[in-house]
């Protein structure tokens, strides 16, 4: 768990976050139990107002740099509080994995 700690408190000093929701998904792909290489964030703040998609994932990945080289993947659902309310304050659901005999 020292890696979700790690990306949960660099998001939350470096984000005025509404919601921040950090779920380690490994445990639905083919790695060993208690892997720490895929997470879904779900982050509300109004610092992403006026930013287009890929200016919030390069937010989220600024903050994240050293954190980005120990996982595999990192699924981001970046929203200005606006935009939360208009999705009835949920995030997408995961797909299924793809690969890996799963």
């Amino acid at each position: 768990m020292i890696v979700e700690q790690e990306i949960r408190q660099l998001i939350e000093r470096t984000f005025d976050s509404e919601v921040l929701d950090l779920t380690n998904e490994s445990y639905m792909h083919n790695v060993p139990e208690g892997s720490e290489s895929h997470f879904k964030l779900t982050l509300v703040s109004n610092e992403f107002s006026g930013k287009r998609l890929v200016q919030r994932h390069q937010m989220i990945y600024g903050a994240l740099t050293e954190q980005m080289q120990k996982i595999h993947a990192l699924a981001l659902h970046l929203y200005t509080t606006d935009e939360w309310a208009k999705r009835s304050n949920s995030a997408p659901l995961s797909p299924n994995c793809h690969g890996g005999g799963r």
